[in-house]
């Protein structure tokens, strides 16, 4: 996983940083690093339900706003409710009802601070394991850390003999807030962008001085159907869109040779919205699987993109310890992903 600390170093290393470019942001984890640094900053990327979490980590409410707008919203019960074995599995019926009436009414108000991070701490809590006190998740044991399919999931529950226990959406909300709102850093101002990056970066109108981002692996995908109960609570449709991969995706290229283009793609529009001099700071890595060299695919995608960058550093990125790496739960983890961090200045921008 992308780790805080490297955005953190970058803005320490510059502190003169005005302002901070993230075109492949995920959930927002440089976007944060950012507003602790005290610093704008703008994210891109195009999963929508990385964009709903990426927003909130930019969002400032205070507890009372957040809860009383779910207390609010889930005053008068609305939507309609999934049907299905999977659905009746998952969830215990009234718990699903105020979920639908949540899911219903963030649809259809306008975003505002309180319904942002409000959002954000649903979809946080929407599926996962069932504690042994107070809940905090709102469904059955989940078997996976991912949304699991629905017949496997079913299949779990039935041999297990886990109903759904009825849990106050209320209830875990206002734990979950009390716990995420409770230390905010103050607001630093930007925003998060939905959308393709090389395509999006075109339409922002700032300039930045510091870039920090982690694109796609190669030879990774993420899958809608990984996350399809968060994408179904932000909109998407309650079954899972098996073998679908999320719309503009990088790592959809074909092959090497593409997939350093799109990047190269990238570089380019970044270096249009890019004060003179201006830092790039990249992490990288590829499944061992895939057989390329993560420094060489990076330094040729800024090569092609013309645009102005020069390479001023590379080092490679230690692998975690196994007992702290989080495929160790798997009994065949297979080796870490190679990684390293390439950064670059803009010493020549190119005409559009």
């Amino acid at each position: 996983m992308f780790p805080i600390d490297f955005p953190l170093e970058q803005l320490q290393l510059y502190p003169a940083t005005t302002r901070v470019l993230d075109p492949f942001c995920g959930r927002g984890t440089t976007i944060y690093a950012a507003r602790l640094a005290g610093v704008p900053a703008v994210g891109v990327d195009v999963n929508p339900v990385a964009v709903a979490i990426a927003r909130a980590k930019l969002a400032k409410a205070s507890l009372a706003s957040v809860v009383g707008l779910a207390q609010t919203l889930l005053s008068e019960a609305v939507g309609d409710i999934p049907q299905g074995e999977f659905w009746r599995w998952c969830f215990h019926p009234d718990t699903l009802h105020e979920i639908v009436t949540l899911r219903h009414k963030l649809l259809y108000i306008n975003d505002t601070p309180a319904s942002v991070l409000l959002r954000a701490v649903i979809l946080g809590a929407l599926h996962g394991p069932r504690n042994v006190g107070e809940p905090s998740y709102l469904s059955n044991q989940m078997p996976r850390t991912y949304a699991s399919k629905p017949d496997y999931a079913v299949k779990f529950w039935k041999a297990r003999d886990l109903n759904p226990i009825r849990v106050n959406a209320l209830t875990v909300i206002r734990k979950r807030a009390e716990r995420l709102l409770s230390e905010l850093p103050p607001k630093a101002g930007g925003r998060v962008v939905l959308g393709d990056a090389a395509t999006s970066i075109e339409q922002i109108r700032s300039r930045f001085d510091l870039i920090v981002t982690s694109p796609p692996y190669y030879g990774m995908r993420t899958y809608v159907s990984d996350q399809w109960l968060r994408a179904w609570f932000i909109g998407g449709p309650p079954e899972v869109p098996y073998a679908t991969a999320t719309v503009g995706q990088i790592t959809l290229q074909p092959n090497q040779a593409a997939f350093t283009s799109a990047l190269a793609m990238t570089w380019r529009a970044v270096a249009r919205r890019s004060q003179m001099g201006a830092k790039l700071a990249i992490r990288f890595g590829a499944l061992p699987s895939a057989k390329i060299d993560p420094e060489k695919m990076i330094v040729a995608s800024l090569l092609e993109s013309a645009a102005g960058w020069a390479v001023r550093d590379v080092c490679p990125v230690q692998p975690p310890a196994k007992k702290n790496r989080q495929a160790s739960q798997f009994r065949k983890a297979g080796a870490a992903v190679s990684e390293v961090d390439v950064t670059a200045e803009l010493v020549l921008r190119t005409r559009r």
